[in-house]
């Protein structure tokens, strides 16, 4: 019967590996299929002249040079929002809330990871609204305050990532720390932190593809389409994900479409290439902790 059971859990395992694997490589190579002809100048410049749109000396209306601009600049200002309260709010966690602390902590990070994008982009929308009822007449929604919505939006993988990294780090390392008269922020500093930074570093990654291809958000708050570079942090600004999303439903002919099916794939090379990133800065960090420790 114990050998009928594991045969089972092996066979269904084996299954769900090759079904999961024939998914995730027939999506990308739809994708490639579809997408890649539709790279040329046209797709990122449209009409305007590659050097004058790359210069800003002339505007883009129908490539998606001014979408990826506005969506690097959203990761850039999300990361920046989000990266200091997330790693410190999961190194709280982990290594000076009390029981209790932790609980309710714990408990509000689930809450927010829990929210569904399209409601934090609409408490983005009323936020704003309220503002400019109250206290701001000219508030309206801009890329500072997507970027913002999405940090919050990020913040439960940043910290869930920190908390998980430093407290897989051995006890024993604490321990004996402790025991040479070191205190809790020297420990943390010295030891934990250097032996985490692997995994922070991956919640760091994670949060970049997450903001990348959200889109719920940024309708709400800011994307609209042909808006051009984005003219400051209080400006309209155009995103991959919505450039995708408004062509692939508003199209009125096959070459729109075929131009959200290139986006498609600029995106997903876009994430691509974030993880790739990932993986070499991890490399580099395994290499100097490495000598760090020798």
């Amino acid at each position: 019967m114990r050998r009928k059971i594991a045969s089972f859990i092996y066979l269904l395992s084996l299954v769900g590996t090759i079904g999961v694997s024939l998914a995730v490589l027939s999506l990308l190579v739809w994708v490639f299929w579809r997408g890649f002809n539709a790279l040329d100048s046209q797709l990122f410049f449209g009409s305007t002249a590659p050097l004058l749109a790359i210069l800003g000396q002339a505007a883009v209306f129908n490539g998606i040079l001014p979408a990826i601009v506005g969506t690097f600049w959203l990761v850039v200002l999300s990361l920046l929002l989000a990266i200091a309260p997330g790693i410190g709010c999961g190194i709280y966690l982990s290594f000076y809330a009390s029981p209790s602390q932790k609980w309710f902590l714990n408990a509000m990070v689930d809450i927010l990871a829990g929210i569904p994008s399209v409601i934090m982009g609409l408490f983005g929308f009323l936020s704003i609204l309220w503002l400019k009822n109250h206290f701001l007449p000219n508030a309206n929604s801009c890329l500072l305050l997507a970027a913002c919505c999405l940090a919050l939006l990020v913040l439960p993988t940043l910290i869930a990532t920190t908390k998980e990294a430093l407290l897989s780090v051995p006890n024993d390392l604490i321990l004996n720390a402790s025991a040479l008269g070191l205190k809790k922020g020297a420990i943390l500093w010295h030891f934990l932190l250097p032996e985490a930074r692997n995994g922070i570093l991956s919640g760091a990654i994670l949060a970049l593809g997450r903001v990348a291809e959200d889109t719920a958000v940024v309708m709400f708050v800011g994307a609209v389409a042909n808006a051009g570079l984005p003219n400051g942090l209080w400006g309209k600004f155009e995103s991959l994900s919505f450039y995708i999303y408004y062509n692939s439903q508003n199209y009125q002919t096959q070459l729109e479409l075929q131009n959200a099916m290139g986006a498609s794939l600029v995106l997903l090379l876009l994430c691509g290439f974030l993880l790739l990133l990932g993986a070499f800065l991890k490399g580099i960090s395994k290499r100097g902790l490495r000598v760090f420790k020798s």
